[in-house]
């Protein structure tokens, strides 16, 4: 049984930080409803996968959802919508404040239709400032919080592949709802959750915000080398590339000793780790000569040997074939119709031992459920067929 069966959220949302958050509260056993356009949104389609064009990015936010067709803006599915928020707990929607008014799915609308509603909306830059109207993705977050600038080099600065600003978003906004449902169960109504990518980022730099407003570092970038401890940096051995990091005198200290470099324990240069930061570049370089003549694989069973933290840099299918990934589970192959051979969609990366997280069911078919969602709510197949027809759902 999970710890949200019972509870129904409907998924308006697109792309990552709406239906990530959806996805997360399904995993614990939430009823997940994703409403779509009647020809499937954008984000069903990104780096297509099948037949059909259900893409990657689409598998992992909807696992294990139902799916429905209905336009908004149309009477007849703003009817529709305020009878599915009659029955549900949760609406989901990662979409601008005037976009929310503009579908009926603004706060003060979902209210009239249902009064402990909970509704959780992500957008790029929240409600209340001057940004508030505008639209934005992943990397918008990226740039503005400072971090893009601090990756790569002062000519080139370089964003991250990975849309980790819209998973930190998603990740939040799960949060915000279960205390808003936590809230509402000790009598206390509904409320919005409200998230946002230029929030999220601003949290995840904002050690580095710190030191800049009370020291006014003006810190450039170093390109993989870290900053505030050594060696913490990128190191290619004789067949690949990998990972070495330490913060913290003991680690340094076994660092040290593998390098065969016992003075540098007492040179005022190292004393501490920002010491040891400050002059990043002497360790790194120190770091990569040892390396050098070492394959990855040498290198990687002296540094474990010695308990220092070293990781591969894998390719992906690399992380694919790693036995660590296997072994976890980390990744369960979802069928899917179309598709050449199952996707290794990501199972929730926290467990928990009483209540365990349900393992990744398929994405739903486009508009699969619709018919049976609106007869629920009462809709005869006549009704369904002229809602059709009339390109309501």
């Amino acid at each position: 049984m999970g710890v949200l069966d019972g509870v129904r959220v409907l998924d308006f949302g697109r792309y990552i930080a709406g239906p990530y958050c959806a996805a997360l509260l399904g995993d614990l056993g939430a009823e997940v409803i994703r409403v779509e356009k009647r020809e499937g949104s954008e984000d069903r389609f990104v780096a297509p996968l099948s037949e059909t064009g259900e893409g990657a990015m689409f598998f992992q936010m909807n696992r294990g959802k139902r799916s429905m067709t209905l336009d908004p803006m149309r009477d007849e599915g703003r009817e529709i919508v305020r009878k599915l928020v009659q029955t549900a707990d949760v609406v989901v929607a990662n979409l601008p404040p005037p976009t929310l008014k503009q579908m009926g799915l603004d706060y003060d609308s979902l209210a009239a239709s249902k009064a402990d509603i909970i509704l959780t909306t992500a957008s790029a830059f929240g409600d209340g400032g001057p940004y508030s109207s505008r639209v934005g993705f992943d990397g918008i977050g990226q740039v503005m919080a400072g971090g893009t600038y601090m990756t790569g080099t002062e000519d080139q600065p370089y964003r991250a592949a990975v849309p980790f600003i819209d998973f930190t978003t998603a990740v939040h906004c799960a949060f915000g709802t279960m205390a808003a449902l936590m809230h509402r169960a000790k009598g206390g109504g509904g409320q919005i959750v409200e998230g946002q990518l230029l929030g999220s980022a601003l949290t995840l730099n904002n050690a580095l915000l710190m030191e800049q407003a009370v020291l006014t570092r003006d810190r450039v970038p170093t390109g993989n080398r870290g900053q505030t401890s050594a060696p913490n940096d990128l190191f290619q051995a004789k067949d690949g590339w990998m990972l070495v990091q330490i913060v913290g005198q003991p680690l340094y200290e076994r660092w040290a000793k593998l390098m065969g470099e016992p003075s540098w324990l007492t040179d005022p240069r190292f004393k501490d780790d920002l010491a040891r930061g400050d002059h990043g570049h002497l360790i790194s370089a120190r770091t990569q000569e040892w390396c050098r003549n070492l394959t990855r694989a040498e290198a990687l069973a002296a540094l474990e040997k010695a308990r220092i933290p070293a990781a591969p840099v894998l390719k992906p299918q690399e992380t694919l074939d790693d036995p660590h990934v296997k072994a976890m589970g980390y990744l369960h192959p979802v069928e899917f119709p179309g598709l050449p051979r199952p996707a290794p969609v990501a199972k929730p990366p926290v467990r928990l031992g009483r209540t365990p997280a349900r393992v990744p069911p398929p994405p739903p078919r486009l508009g699969a459920d619709t018919d049976a969602i609106l007869g629920d709510l009462g809709y005869g197949k006549p009704d369904i067929d002229r809602l059709r027809q009339n390109g309501v759902v």
